[in-house]
């Protein structure tokens, strides 16, 4: 019975991670369809399509898939109906959340997101209740053996918000969101050795403390609202508690 068990927990430990793998390639997978939507099939000519597919090419997708997506978010397709969505709401002890949704059904999309406030202690607000408590970025971030000088070199050239050292020692950059892609292809072309991470984030720009059991309750809330199915991120001005 041991050896059954413990076959038991491996499997449910795999298809656990399958389950967050699915997840995931859903996110990117939709991302690209709604990038080749907003600016073409070609990625050349549509950096925020690039973008999307060097995530996907992180996450190992297929090619197949890829360029299904590419396809149904194309002109030549009218298949897709996905609209971007970001809902504003109040969690556990009056922090903020932000959460940004890819849909082809609002209805169901904010039915689902207000459940998950509702029943975690949270509060589903209007649109601009929380939104200015957070600043959009583009974020890029570098490994620990990238040249920090060559990085700042390149990056003050544009309008940057910050550049700092992480706590894991690697660097990170932040500009402001209407410079991200041409930042992004300046990395990109003059970078060519080192691959760095790099997305569209939202920091906050004030912090709410909480303590250990606000955090249990805060972390189920942000947990199972970025499980949803048309949640694409989930963002927040709360500081949990490391240990929960």
């Amino acid at each position: 019975m041991a050896g059954h068990s413990k076959w038991a927990n491996i499997q449910h430990r795999k298809n656990r991670q399958d389950e967050k793998k699915g997840r995931l390639w859903t996110k990117i997978i939709r991302e690209i369809t709604v990038s080749a939507k907003n600016g073409g099939p070609d990625p050349e000519s549509n950096a925020q399509l690039r973008a999307a597919l060097e995530k996907a090419s992180d996450a190992n997708i297929p090619k197949d898939n890829i360029n299904r997506a590419i396809h149904r978010g194309s002109k030549e397709s009218d298949s897709v109906n996905y609209e971007e969505i970001n809902y504003e709401g109040y969690g556990i002890n009056g922090s903020a959340i932000i959460v940004y949704t890819m849909t082809d059904n609002k209805v169901k999309t904010v039915s689902e997101v207000r459940h998950v406030f509702t029943k975690n202690g949270g509060n589903l607000g209007q649109n601009g209740s929380v939104s200015f408590l957070f600043k959009k970025l583009g974020q890029f971030v570098f490994p620990v053996d990238a040249s920090i000088e060559k990085i700042m070199e390149i990056a003050l050239q544009f309008d940057i918000e910050e550049i700092e050292t992480t706590d894991n020692k690697s660097t990170e950059v932040l500009c402001h969101v209407n410079d991200y892609f041409d930042l992004y292809d300046k990395f990109k072309n003059e970078l060519t050795e080192i691959k760095f991470n790099s997305d569209i984030v939202i920091k906050p720009i004030n912090f709410i403390k909480l303590n250990p059991e606000e955090s249990l309750k805060m972390h189920k809330l942000l947990l199972e609202l970025e499980n949803l199915e048309d949640v694409q991120s989930v963002h927040t001005n709360a500081v949990l508690v490391e240990k929960i």
